[in-house]
């Protein structure tokens, strides 16, 4: 078993993942399938470096919708003043050739966007703000 980290729509979520190949190619008969087992995340979360092509929040602003991966912003949905509802679609981010889409964490007036598309974004970057 390996275990491995898995983002699904920009939650994070640790899984045990059984390797089903062994190191010398082969591939053994599969066992039955079984449910996969789900670990909650670790406590601490991975150490996130600044960037010179994204901002930082230097005030971690509760209402911050942070970049959930490394990518490129291809589009941002909203504008300033819109009203947006959780969970409603405010940007698009593409890394490895896929699109993410990034998604209201909490209802609310956007205060600021603070990042342009075509721009390089680190996880964890603040993309906008909600007040």
């Amino acid at each position: 078993m390996k275990k491995m980290r898995v983002t699904i729509e920009g939650k994070a979520y640790e899984v045990l993942v059984e390797v089903l190949e062994d190191s010398g190619g082969s591939m053994p008969a599969a066992p039955a399938p079984s449910a996969p087992t789900a670990v909650p995340p670790a406590a601490s979360k991975p150490e996130v470096t600044a960037s010179a092509s994204a901002p930082k929040s230097s005030s971690g602003n509760a209402g911050d919708v942070p970049c959930p991966l490394t990518g490129k912003i291809v589009s941002i949905d909203v504008k300033v003043g819109d009203m947006v509802k959780e969970g409603a679609q405010v940007a698009t981010v593409e890394a490895m050739k896929m699109n993410t889409y990034i998604y209201a964490p909490r209802s609310g007036r956007v205060a600021a966007i603070l990042v342009n598309p075509g721009q390089g974004v680190e996880e964890g970057a603040p993309l906008l703000s909600i007040a």
